[in-house]
């Protein structure tokens, strides 16, 4: 799977969390879900590309909310050391990443990947933390 081919994934993505839950649309789009759980569990640096793609497709709350529990938290509880360079390099340079960074908790991450994760991230408007 190249890029370009993660972009109907990451389109599906959003289409799948912006639709009514048990509404037809979305029981279309379960397809994604499934393809997703594969990536992070078997493809970490294509999951690691479809984060990226999902959050230049939509950067809102409530996206955010989903990838950054979801895949992006999986990502780095299960291929923490893999992935965590990747992580701390688009955090520093992409301040709407770090925000999402922001909303993973630690789950099964290793201390070591915590503390990195957690040296970059961003929490502003996360757990009522104040947005400015």
């Amino acid at each position: 799977m190249t890029t370009s081919e993660l972009q109907p994934l990451a389109k599906g993505w959003v289409a799948y969390w912006l639709t009514e839950r048990d509404s037809p649309e979305r029981e279309a789009l379960s397809w994604v879900s499934d393809r997703e759980w594969d990536l992070v569990q078997d493809e970490p640096l294509l999951a690691w590309a479809m984060i990226l793609e999902i959050l230049k497709l939509d950067s809102s709350n409530k996206i955010q909310e989903v990838l950054a529990a979801g895949p992006l938290e999986d990502i780095l509880a299960k291929h923490g050391p893999l992935v965590i360079e990747l992580v701390e390099s688009e955090a520093k340079g992409n301040p709407t990443f770090a925000k999402l960074l922001g909303g993973v908790w630690k789950n099964s991450m290793t201390d070591e990947i915590w503390a990195r994760v957690q040296a970059v991230w961003d929490r502003r408007g996360w757990d009522g933390i104040p947005d400015a």
